[in-house]
C-alpha cells in the first residue's frame, strides 16, 4: 500500500477506495517483516486498530481531523499518557508517561493514530543509534551501516516504510542527520517553534521536536498541527501558525549563501562536495544567485555545541536518582549508594561521558574558562549567522560530512562520532530551522542529504524552497 503525500492517501480515504485499519494493517505487517531492523521498542497494534476504527467512522460521518489517515511512530524520549517512555535508557526501566506531551496531544487531536514507540540512543545522545540500551537500529537500505543519530529509529521507520510519519528530537542534528543517512527529510523547526512539554531533557536550550517524513507535504501537514504556542512551556513563541500545507508552492530565484568553509571542511567526503556543486550549478542554471561566502567559525561549533550540551545534560539528568521514579538499585542500602548505584546500573557509557564532561564544565574552577567562554562563542556564532541570514534567503551545505558510515566503525573513537555533527550543530546553535532533504545516491547506493537554513520562523520559506530544490535535483 502505497501514497504519495498524505492528501493522495485522504482522497482515497474519503472515497472510500482504502479505510484506515487497512492502512494500519500494513504497517503492522511491515513492522512485523522488519524487526530485525530493531526500529520499534514496542508496537501498539491492538490500539491503533481501534484508534483506526474510531477515526473511519468519523471519515464516514465527514468530521475527521487534518492527520485522519496519518499513522505515526514516537521517538522513545516523547510522552505518550499510559505507555512507557524510557529515552532508550535502563535508568527508565518500568516508567510510565503519566501525561501526553503536547505534540502527542495534538496529534491526536486531529485524528492521527500512534502505532509504537521508537529506538533511538539513549537520552538522544549519539550520531548513530548505537548508544541505546536495547541495541542499535540497522539502516534499511544496508543493514551493516547506521542509520544515524539519535533519531535512528524514526528514521528508519520512515525509510522501511513502516509508518507515515514519525517524531523525532534534534538538538544538534538528531533528525537530519538520520535523515540524511536514510533518505528521508527530516526537520529542526525554529528553537521555540514546537512545544518541549512532555519531551524527556537532554539540553532544553537546544532540543526541539521534528517531524521525519517521506515528502515535503506530510512534513507541512504535519508541522502546521504541532507547532504554535503553548501554556506548558513558555519557550514557545506566541506567533500564529501558518497553514504551511495550503501555501506550499515550490519557490525560485532566490539568494542562497553556500559556506565556502564546509566545502574544505576535513573529513568532507569528494562525492558529497562533488554532489554539492552539482546543486550549486542546477540553482544558478535555473536562476537563483548562489554565492559562496566565508564563515570562520565552523571549527569552534562542536566544541561549543559540546560543552553547552553537557553541561545542560548534566543539569537535566541529575533528576534521575533512583528516588523518584525509574531504575532503583537493589544493591543500594542509604540514600547516597542508592544514587550512586542507580546511577551506575542505569545510564549507558555515553550518556555517562557527557554527564562527566558536563559536571567537569560548570565546576567552580573551570566554569568560566570553559562554559562562560561557549557561552560567548555561541552568540557571536548566532549574529553571524544572522548576519549571513540578512542577505540571503537560505543558507545550503551538506548534511554530514559522509554516508552512513558501517556499524562499530567510530563506536570507540567519540572524537570522530562527536566530528559527524560538524554540519548539523550550526542551526541550533543559531536557534534557526533546517531541513534535510534526499537529493540524490552515493557510488555505494547510500543515499546522502542536502541542508537547507533559513531565518528564524521562515518554516513556510524553507518548506517551498526544500520542494523547490528537490525537484530539481530530481530533474
Amino acid at each position: 500500500m502505497h501514497f504519495n503525500t498524505l492528501q493522495h492517501l485522504q482522497q482515497e480515504l474519503v472515497a472510500g477506495e482504502v479505510s484506515c485499519v487497512q492502512i494500519v494493517e500494513s504497517y503492522l505487517e511491515n513492522i512485523q517483516k522488519n524487526t530485525h531492523l530493531n526500529a520499534f521498542l514496542e508496537v501498539f497494534g491492538t490500539e491503533a486498530l481501534e484508534n483506526a476504527q474510531q477515526v473511519d467512522k468519523k471519515v464516514q460521518n465527514k468530521k475527521q481531523g487534518k492527520l485522519a489517515g496519518l499513522v505515526v511512530g514516537l521517538k522513545d524520549n516523547i510522552s505518550y499518557q499510559g505507555h512507557a517512555v524510557s529515552a532508550s535508557s535502563k535508568i527508565l526501566d518500568g516508567y510510565t508517561a503519566v501525561y501526553n506531551a503536547t505534540v502527542v496531544e495534538r496529534l491526536l487531536a486531529e485524528d492521527a493514530i500512534i502505532i509504537g514507540r521508537l529506538n533511538c540512543d539513549e537520552f538522544a545522545m549519539g550520531a548513530s543509534n548505537e548508544n541505546s540500551a536495547f541495541g542499535p537500529v540497522l539502516n534499511a537500505q544496508d543493514n551493516s551501516r547506521v542509520p544515524g543519530g539519535s533519531s535512528g529509529g524514526s528514521a528508519v521507520a520512515v525509510q522501511a516504510n513502516l509508518c507515515r510519519v514519525a517524531l523525532g528530537s534534534d538538538t544538534g542534528g538528531s533528525i537530519r542527520q538520520p535523515s540524511s543517512f536514510t533518505g528521508t527529510f527530516g526537520m529542526k523547526p525554529t528553537y521555540g517553534k514546537v512545544s518541549r512539554w512532555g519531551l524527556l531533557a537532554y539540553a532544553s536550550s537546544f532540543d526541539q521536536i521534528g517531524p521525519v517524513t517521506s515528502s515535503v507535504e506530510d512534513m507541512a501537514a504535519v508541522l502546521e498541527v504541532i507547532a504554535g504556542p503553548d501554556e506548558n512551556d513558555a519557550t514557545v513563541s506566541e506567533r500564529k501558525v501558518p497553514t504551511y500545507l495550503e501555501n506550499l508552492e515550490p519557490t525560485s530565484k532566490k539568494r542562497i549563501a553556500v559556506i565556502e568553509d564546509c566545502l574544505t571542511a576535513d573529513g568532507l567526503s569528494t562525492e558529497i562536495k562533488s554532489h554539492v556543486t552539482e546543486a550549486i550549478d542546477a540553482l544558478k542554471a535555473d536562476g537563483n544567485e548562489v554565492e559562496l561566502v566565508s564563515f570562520p567559525y565552523l571549527d569552534f561549533m562542536v566544541p561549543c555545541y559540546y560543552v553547552l550540551t553537557t553541561a545542560e545534560a548534566s543539569s537535566n539528568l541529575s533528576r534521575y536518582s533512583g528516588l523518584l521514579f525509574g531504575h532503583r538499585s537493589e544493591d543500594a542500602h542509604d540514600l547516597e549508594s542508592t544514587f550512586i548505584q542507580s546511577r551506575t546500573e542505569g545510564f549507558g557509557p555515553e550518556v555517562k561521558r557527557r554527564i562527566m564532561a558536563g559536571t567537569f564544565v560548570l565546576s567552580s574552577d573551570y566554569y568560566d574558562a570553559y562554559y562562560t567562554k561557549a557561552q560567548k562563542v555561541r552568540r557571536i556564532i548566532q549574529a553571524e549567522t544572522e548576519k549571513i541570514l540578512k542577505d540571503f534567503d537560505f543558507i545550503l551545505l551538506p548534511t554530514t560530512p559522509t554516508e552512513a558510515f558501517k556499524l562499530g566503525e567510530k563506536a570507540n573513537d567519540p572524537i570522530a562520532m562527536y566530528l559527524a555533527d560538524i554540519f548539523t550543530v550550526q542551526a541550533p546553535l543559531a536557534g534557526i530551522p533546517a531541513i534535510s532533504l534526499p537529493t540524490g545516491t552515493m557510488q555505494s547506493g547510500m543515499p546522502f542529504g542536502l541542508q537547507l537554513m533559513a531565518n528564524h520562523h521562515e518554516e513556510q520559506d524553507l518548506l517551498n524552497m526544500s520542494k523547490y530544490l528537490f525537484e530539481l535535483m530530481k530533474g
